[in-house]
Parts: structure tokens; sequence; C-alpha cells
């Protein structure tokens, strides 16, 4: 099953104690909502008693004055809960109640940034924060929405005309959605995450059409209060848009990055086209633009880490859950305006809260230490899978996300059998195709999958999904006859 550098017999070695017991493979591969913390490879902070109020971190972007909590709530991954209306309990829809609750009890701990994106959540995001949203004072909150006309690009019948009014139209529908006049920050969303034609979309989406222009004449009426982009991928991209910003054709007001202690120097080692976090926050920081972090946690991976990866952190802050190293990583540095993260359960929210109330910025001593377990971390063979739920819905009804967490939440405890010949084959075997019928249903396993390759192209991460699913398939299959 690896393509990596690191081959079965040496991951089995760094795993050490992690591979094997049954208890501990059968509950560590089986589906939980343990998002960032939690379960047997995620323990969470041990610290207790009531979060303050009054003691978030916040941070002044230099052009607008605006003080913004360090902590931005990442509005991609809200809870959900069965539709009422649906006969079958099947269908899920999002769950206005607990977001309130969340949304809520985030503003008053401080949290004041709420990002969102007209495709996130199968496009009902937008809504449900602007339902969540408008019982706040308006003035006391920021909100930052997105352009992602990726679809009206990539059409085949697409014309600068048609990109340009589908896009408007989306534009348009975004304060509809979220019942506001103005949007505080307004981003070109996901540039950079096409390959090889990376420049060539970019022009597609925003500069042939003339949509950027018109978007420089919102910000000028004050419909737009900050314009920005969100970076993905072809550093040629990056670099082009960072020269438009130095000659003064346009000026962007932050830009919002991928950012994490693993990705700070180790990028490639998530995937071969990312980009080191290192190069992308210097680049913006010696500029004097602000930094928007994404993806702090890698879509919940740097709180999934293998057990002794987790005891070497836990040695150093025995009471800061996993998760907060990662958190505390990003805040770490000035030129970050705020760390965005996708909290969907509170027990996410609370601990987040706490690691920013106040902030208690690494020492160096701290970084060196984190560049060491970063390392470790890159020499596992997982899947650079973030759960954003691009790649989704599929058409087939593949469980893509679901598949490929399931493969590294076996991969980091060691339960991914090589052979028939290992020890615990019988263990690992039963422990990964049990959780894999428990995470994914089986009519949505990767063996549906009929290689139409509808969901690379929306891959941030520039996964080969198709290639993935047939591989993960192949190996399942094996597992059930015996024959690895």
């Amino acid at each position: 099953m690896n393509n990596q550098s690191i081959n079965r017999r040496d991951f089995l070695k760094l795993a050490g104690a992690t591979a094997v017991t049954a208890t501990a493979a059968l509950s560590g591969c089986a589906p939980s909502k343990d998002g960032q913390q939690g379960g047997a490879l995620n323990p969470g902070s041990t610290l207790t008693g009531p979060i303050p109020t009054d003691k978030m971190t916040m941070r002044v972007n230099p052009n607008t004055n605006d003080k913004v909590s360090i902590l931005g709530y990442g509005c991609m991954r809200w809870p959900q809960k069965a539709d009422p209306n649906d006969p079958t309990g099947k269908k899920q829809i999002l769950d206005q109640e607990q977001v309130n609750r969340l949304v809520d009890f985030a503003f008053e701990h401080g949290v004041n940034y709420f990002d969102t994106a007209p495709v996130y959540c199968q496009g009902m995001s937008e809504r449900v924060t602007g339902n969540a949203l408008k019982r706040l004072p308006r003035e006391k909150f920021y909100v930052a929405t997105k352009m992602s006309n990726f679809s009206y690009a990539s059409a085949k019948d697409a014309t600068p005309e048609s990109i340009f009014q589908n896009s408007v139209a989306m534009y348009h529908n975004s304060f509809k959605e979220l019942q506001v006049d103005y949007i505080d920050y307004y981003l070109l969303h996901s540039i950079g995450g096409g390959g090889d034609k990376s420049l060539e979309e970019l022009d597609r989406r925003f500069f042939s059409s003339g949509l950027l222009d018109f978007l420089v004449e919102e910000k000028k009426k004050g419909k737009i209060r900050n314009l920005g982009f969100s970076f993905h991928g072809d550093v040629r991209v990056y670099d082009y848009m960072m020269q438009l910003h130095d000659e003064g054709k346009y000026h962007w007001d932050f830009v919002q990055i991928q950012m994490n202690y693993l990705d700070w120097q180790h990028a490639a080692s998530t995937n071969a086209r990312n980009v080191n976090a290192e190069y992308l926050y210097n680049e913006l920081h010696k500029r004097g633009i602000p930094a928007i972090i994404m993806e702090p946690l890698l879509g919940g991976r740097l709180s999934k880490v293998p057990m002794h990866v987790v005891s070497r952190l836990k040695e150093r802050k025995p009471e800061n859950s996993v998760a907060s190293w990662a958190f505390r990583f990003c805040g770490t540095y000035e030129g970050v305006l705020t760390v965005l993260s996708g909290m969907t359960y509170m027990e996410h929210l609370e601990d987040n809260l706490r690691s920013y109330s106040p902030l208690e910025p690494l020492t160096q001593e701290d970084l060196e230490y984190l560049d060491g377990t970063s390392a470790i971390i890159a020499s596992y063979p997982t899947i650079p899978c973030n759960d954003c739920k691009y790649c989704m819905p599929c058409p087939y009804g593949i469980d893509i996300p679901a598949i490929l967490l399931h493969y590294n939440k076996c991969v980091n405890e060691g339960s991914v059998p090589e052979s028939t010949q290992d020890p615990n084959y019988r263990k690992l075997r039963q422990a990964y195709l049990i959780g894999y019928d428990r995470s994914v249903p089986k009519l949505r396993q990767a063996d549906h999958c009929i290689q139409c390759n509808e969901c690379s192209p929306h891959c941030p991460q520039q996964i080969r999904i198709p290639y993935q699913l047939q591989r993960i398939s192949v190996f399942v299959e094996k597992l059930k006859q015996n024959k690895l």
C-alpha cells in the first residue's frame, strides 16, 4: 500500500507499541465524533475550570484597524442532524440550533471573525451562518466569504461574459444569504489549485472576465472592506499575485494561506505540489500583508497523530491538548491576523478558546521541538486528505473523505497489515475491515468508484483520488480474501 519513501517494516518500528492490541486497534479505527480532540489518538486538554470571557488575544489589521480575535471560526464543518422531512432517516441537514449555540458561545468568549463560502456545507453554510450572526450586533463581528466560481469557469460552454454574470450573481447572493449590507473580508477562493494550468485558470476566473476589477469597484463603494485571496498549490500563482501587489496593479488587504507546524518546512510530505508555509508567510510579512491561517490542524490530522507523537508532546506540556500545540504555533507569528478552525463540537471550541485566552506564544526551544516532531510525522505514509469535502458529492455516492480518513487513522495506529506473515495479521485484518464497515456504508465504499475523476480537479491538496480509491479497494479485497 505504501508509495512513499518509508517502508512498512520501518513504519512499524516507528509506531512501536501502537501497532498492536486488538482492542486498541478496533476502537481507533471505529468511526467517532472526536473531531480535533478526544479518542485514543488525540487526547484533549486536562485543563479544567471556567474559560475566561475577556482574555481572548486580539490582533489589529493595519489596513482598517479592525481588532480581530486570533481564533477565527471556520464555517465549513457545521454540525448536522437528521432531516425531519426525510422518511428514510438518512438525509442530513445543518443543525441551526447547534450552530447558534456554538456561535453564541464563541462570541461571548471573544471570537469575532467568521469565515464561510458559497460552496461550504454543500451550499448551506452562508445561510446558516447568516442566521446565527444576524442575532449579534453587526459592528461587533467580522464576516468573511468567497468568490467560489470554479464551476462557472470550468464549464465547457464558459465565456468571459458568462463567467462574469454568474460570478456577480454569486457575489450578490452572498449578501442575501448572510443578511448583511457589507462584507468585511472577501476572498478570491482557492487560487493556484489547478495544477499546471493554474495561471490560465486564474486568468479565466478573475482577469479575462473583468470580475476582479468589478470587485475592486465594490470595495471602493464600501460593499467590501478588505479584499484578498486564499491560496492552494502552485507557487507561480502565489508569486504572480505578490508581483501584482508590488507593482501597485492590485492591493491585497490580506491573504489566506495553509499554515501549520508540519507544512512550515515539510509541505511536500503532504503533497508534492504544496509550498512550505514558511515561504508563504514570510512573503506576506515582509510586505505587511496580514495572514489569515487555514488548516492549522491539517483537517484534524495534527490532533490525530500516532501515540508516540502524542507522548512526545504530552511529555513537554502534559496539561495541554495535542491540538493546542498547532494553534499556539500559528499564533506565535505576529503577522497572523486570525487562525481559522472548523469547530463542529463544543469541546473543540472550548479547547481552542483555552489555547488563545490568552495565547501563550511558543518559545524558540518549543519551535525547535515541534520541528523535530513534524519530521517524525512527515515520515508516515498517510494520504493528505483534509476532510474539506470539496470532492463531494460524488456522482456515484462514494464517501471519499471517510474512506481516506479511515485509512489514515489506521496508518497512524500502525494497524494496516502488510502481509499474512505479520505476527498480528488476524487482529489487524479484523480491525481494518470492521472499522471500514463502521466508517463507510458498503454502498459508499471504494470498490464502487468507476474512475470518472470528477473529484480530483476540486481537491485543494491535489490528491489523485481515483488512484487512491482503487488501491484501497484492492487492499480491502485482498484482506477479505486473506490474500495479502
